[in-house]
């Protein structure tokens, strides 16, 4: 039977009526002879071809991922399994060049048919990649044609030489950057082939130099990943490119860069006031997690120049309150991060969140905090934030925000349509937690009772985040005044908790599975996840639109691309 455990480390399982020939990895369970998962990207994938152990066949290199478009870091399957219908071929037909079924297609269902093909995320070290539309190109001249779209739609560069060879295929053929939408270097990295940092920037392969090149070579791309290892590479000439230069960019995400080369590019970059509208930006989806080195100054140069934003991180930023509230009203923000920003206020938070048009349509927010350091919100804030989010929200997380029993009232209308809540750190009592799954009745009279019961909406919650709550433990958990690990918070699925409790849980083996629950960790985050029933819709279970690609619950990073989660996105999402 298929698991759709979610939050577990596996390779998706191949459409076949047989689940036992599945090639499954989880990170605390190795397979086989393979490796067990050692980061948010690899999995125990292997560059040799799979071989299918029940029928001995061999399978390609990237067949588990092409068959089902799931990201090996999701652990979620793609749906359930299809039943093995037989097909009647004629083998007696002999189609002419040009004329086969295939080839007959429109040509929007042969691209989507091709982009089942295309891997978001590279494969292991320097293995072939997509080793599949490298054969459609020597198919034939229509599967040629439509092939090439797709492989040069998006982009992704994982090392400089491939960079090189990108590049040299783009001076080479410059119609073959019209084609190219994203430009993904997300899973870059300047170390490999035994090579330090020094040498590959000797090498001269990625530079500022050869990237503006690159950019200028694809005027249409509309999406550009970067991340902390590329940083060096960013100077003001790429930057003013990136930003003014390229009409159709609609996403930038500049994860972790935080060198004093990409700062100080930044700054000078935006140093022309806003006079016309060539200082007008286009971005729509704008992402600085983690770039804590950039001055308050820059974003509030920044921030006003953004009139179509939807998308925006400023996690452990420097963003002050000046800033947020120098936004256009124009912005239309669905998915907005501020954890972790120690510079803002809770009034200024409260204030933004109450009086700015541009988050009156919130699906995504993160208002974390570390506790240890600062706290953004107090018991007033906490009262005045909930009292002000609309009802568009389906994420939200005020981990280190003090929450009180009080709030309790205030929460409970939000747990009919949210499905992730974070309240990590809150000052509540398990009763108190209990409250938002079950009616709290009073009276002993049965029939306020049954018309409390009658009255009851059920508790959408799929994630609940319940860390640094001293309330919550190993023990209080199987308790039996706790409801949280029963049918009737269904379908709260993930639970995380601490790393003290994850610890007692982890060894309770016999217990989880008795209780149906299982333990998977992750860098510094543990997740208490119940097993799925045969009831349950395998593979649909965490694909939700407004998380992008990402099916894992409690995601702390806002992508600003559609595309399978890995590499130092997948680390700053799940694992820190």
């Amino acid at each position: 039977m298929i698991s759709g455990l979610a939050q577990s480390f596996r390779e998706s399982p191949i459409n076949s009526p047989t689940s036992q020939s599945r090639i499954e990895y989880e990170i605390d369970d190795p397979a086989g002879d393979k490796k067990p998962c050692e980061c948010c990207c690899r999995c125990g994938r292997t560059r040799e071809l799979l071989v299918d152990r029940q029928r001995g066949q061999r399978r390609s290199r990237s067949h588990s991922p092409l068959r089902t478009s799931v990201s090996e870091l999701s652990g979620w399957v793609s749906g359930p399994l299809k039943s093995d219908h037989s097909v009647n071929v004629d083998i007696a037909r002999v189609n002419h060049p040009g004329e086969a079924p295939l080839e007959n297609l429109p040509a929007e269902i042969l691209d989507q048919i091709l982009i089942q093909l295309a891997l978001d995320i590279p494969p292991r070290e320097y293995g072939p990649r997509n080793a599949d539309l490298g054969s459609c190109l020597l198919t034939s001249r229509t599967l040629y044609a439509a092939t090439v779209v797709t492989l040069y739609s998006n982009v992704t560069v994982p090392h400089s030489f491939i960079f090189s060879k990108f590049l040299s295929q783009l001076f080479q053929r410059p119609a073959l950057g019209t084609l190219v939408r994203r430009l993904d270097l997300s899973h870059f990295t300047s170390i490999g082939m035994g090579r330090t940092q020094q040498s590959n920037h000797e090498i001269q392969n990625l530079t500022s130099t050869t990237l503006l090149r690159c950019l200028d070579l694809i005027p249409n791309v509309q999406e550009v990943l970067f991340q902390e290892h590329v940083d060096e590479d960013i100077d003001e000439a790429v930057l003013r490119k990136l930003l003014f230069g390229l009409h159709n960019i609609q996403a930038i995400d500049f994860c972790a860069a935080s060198s004093s080369q990409f700062i100080n590019a930044f700054s000078a970059s935006l140093a022309e006031p806003i006079s016309s509208s060539s200082q007008v930006l286009s971005i729509r989806r704008l992402s600085l997690h983690e770039c804590f080195t950039l001055h308050s100054s820059t974003i509030e140069k920044l921030l006003p120049r953004l009139p179509r934003l939807t998308h925006l991180d400023l996690s452990h930023t420097r963003v002050n309150d000046k800033a947020l509230m120098s936004l256009p009203k124009s912005a239309l923000l669905t998915h907005l991060n501020l954890g972790r920003c120690s510079q803002i206020t809770g009034m200024g938070t409260v204030e933004f969140l109450r009086m700015h048009p541009a988050v009156t349509g919130l699906i995504y927010l993160n208002l974390s905090c570390d506790t240890s350091r600062y706290r953004l919100l107090w018991e007033a804030d906490v009262t005045a934030v909930l009292q002000s989010l609309p009802s568009t929200l389906r994420s939200l997380n005020l981990s280190g925000a003090k929450i009180v029993s009080s709030h309790i009232p205030l929460l409970l209308p939000y747990t009919k349509y949210l499905e992730e809540l974070s309240i990590g750190f809150a000052e509540l009592s398990l009763g108190n937690i209990n409250s938002l799954f079950l009616p709290q009745v009073s009276s002993d009279v049965e029939e306020e009772i049954l018309a409390a019961e009658n009255n009851w909406i059920p508790s959408t919650l799929q994630y609940l985040d319940l860390t640094g709550i001293q309330s919550v433990s190993q023990a209080s958990l199987f308790g039996s005044s706790c409801i949280l690990l029963s049918s009737v918070t269904s379908p709260l699925e993930v639970i995380e908790v601490g790393e003290k409790t994850i610890a007692a849980l982890s060894k309770c083996s016999t217990t989880n599975k008795k209780l149906g629950w299982a333990v998977k960790e992750l860098g510094r985050r543990g997740w208490y996840v119940r097993e799925p029933t045969a009831d349950d819709q395998v593979g649909l279970r965490g694909l939700r639109y407004w998380k992008m690609g990402a099916m894992w619950w409690g995601m702390r990073k806002i992508p600003v691309a559609i595309a399978d989660v890995g590499g130092l996105y997948g680390h700053y999402m799940f694992k820190k």
